[in-house]
């Protein structure tokens, strides 16, 4: 009986060194394996199938990289746009260097070219904040005699100075279905040893200062390293609280940031100069200047774009060629000159259409053949000051449309002061005509008489 027992758990210590030693050798085959495997070349005969080779699967992430990172970290040429940007407003563009504009840059884009002031500033010395509102004041005339030519451009910081010479406008008796914008003069009325002045105050660029940030850093640095010796044997844990609580204490960048955010960069303050120009002059006669004229002139450069002759938006206005009897003017029509157009020689003939209503009264007057000067402007008030007799049709008063023709004439000092005897009054020199600004009738009832 022992016998047998004994032979059973010999049997059992058997299957147990048995299982222990397949395990050790399956451990000792599979390190075998992994310290072969290393040294096995890769197979030429590899199939299609095969995952890739090592040098293959780490190409892509590499791709990825350059395709995210910045033009400077792959090594390629910076951008064209963004080192030389091209900004515009309106009619004016400029390239920039690194979004800045150069004087040079202004130079060709300003000396020698004529633009008309969109307000029609008279003054002679001009000064415009940085979106171009006019700071001071200046009586506002008729753009005829509004053209600036400029002739020197200078560039600082804070300001933008441009010099040249105003130009009037004398159109050459053209009706606007001729292209009256081909049919003019310009003459030159700034007086000799003189010029027009206009600045611009310029959007000053705040830059962060490098300085501050690497002290604030340092700053920062010294006081964690404080925090952590006095923390002493606490937890590492009490000792990131103490750091995340001492931030807030030091407002300094924050501060700096955002005083950074807000002001502006180069582009936008080189945009923002480019968009008070625009605001001011205006290259050519365009809608946003025609706008802003008096109806004398819009409904002229509305029949001159549709190339027509001015015709009423009211079809109950006749033509006197319909009317029974033709309304006629029953008073004299002299309208007053200008100092430009009087020192430069500037007289003739103008034609003007006028509505005049039912009751004899002037309803509108339009330019027909202007003579430009700002003796236009004379003529439209004179017009609508003088007396008409209303047209007829059968037996009733109708409102019509009749050209008025216009004479301007030069008048000699010997003319002007005698006219001042004969009313008794001191003879006083010509007023800058300003159809645009509010006269007082004091002035509009001297204006009248000459």
């Amino acid at each position: 009986m022992r016998t047998s027992i004994d032979a059973l758990h010999e049997m059992r210590n058997l299957l147990k060194c048995a299982h222990i030693s397949r395990a050790v050798c399956g451990f000792v085959v599979l390190s075998a394996i992994c310290l072969i495997a290393p040294c096995q070349t890769p197979n030429p005969d590899q199939s299609p199938s095969a995952p890739p080779a090592p040098d293959q699967a780490t190409s892509a992430p590499a791709t990825a990289a350059e395709a995210t990172a910045s033009p400077s970290t792959r090594g390629d040429a910076p951008s064209v746009s963004v080192k030389n940007s091209v900004l515009s407003q309106g009619a004016f563009t400029v390239q920039t260097v690194g979004g800045e504009i150069k004087e040079d840059q202004l130079k060709l884009l300003l000396v020698g070219k004529t633009m008309y002031l969109r307000a029609g500033y008279q003054e002679n010395n001009l000064e415009f904040d940085e979106h171009g509102r006019l700071q001071g004041h200046s009586p506002q005339g008729s753009f005829t005699l509004s053209q600036i030519q400029i002739n020197k451009v200078k560039l600082s910081k804070r300001k933008l100075e441009l010099e040249g010479d105003r130009y009037a406008l004398h159109f050459l008796g053209a009706a606007p279905y001729e292209d009256p914008t081909a049919a003019t003069d310009r003459v030159k009325i700034t007086p000799k040893k003189k010029s027009v002045r206009i600045y611009f105050v310029r959007e000053e660029v705040e830059k962060p200062k490098k300085k501050d940030k690497s002290e604030n850093k340092k700053q920062k640095h010294h006081a964690k390293n404080e925090d952590t010796e006095t923390a002493g044997n606490q937890p590492s844990s009490a000792g990131s609280d103490i750091s995340d609580s001492a931030s807030p204490s030091t407002p300094g960048d924050h501060q700096s940031d955002k005083k950074g955010t807000a002001a502006a960069s180069e582009t936008q303050a080189s945009q923002l100069l480019l968009s008070a120009l625009d605001t001011v002059f205006s290259v050519g006669i365009d809608e946003r200047m025609i706008a802003t004229m008096p109806e004398f002139w819009k409904l002229y450069y509305q029949a001159a774009a549709e190339k027509t002759d001015y015709k009423p938006a009211d079809p109950g206005v006749l033509r006197q060629s319909v009317v029974d009897q033709k309304a006629r003017l029953i008073s004299a029509l002299d309208p007053p000159s200008n100092e430009f157009a009087q020192a430069n020689g500037v007289a003739g003939i103008a034609l003007y259409h006028a509505v005049i209503g039912s009751d004899g009264k002037v309803e509108a007057v339009v330019a027909g053949r202007p003579i430009g000067f700002g003796l236009d402007e004379s003529a439209d008030q004179t017009i609508r000051k003088a007396t008409f007799q209303p047209a007829m049709k059968d037996g009733k008063p109708v409102p019509v449309t009749l050209d008025v023709v216009v004479s301007f004439r030069i008048y000699s000092k010997r003319t002007s002061q005698q006219a001042a005897t004969d009313t008794g009054q001191k003879p006083e020199s010509p007023a800058l005509p300003g159809p645009y600004t509010v006269q007082s009738e004091t002035a509009q009832a001297s204006s009248a008489v000459h």
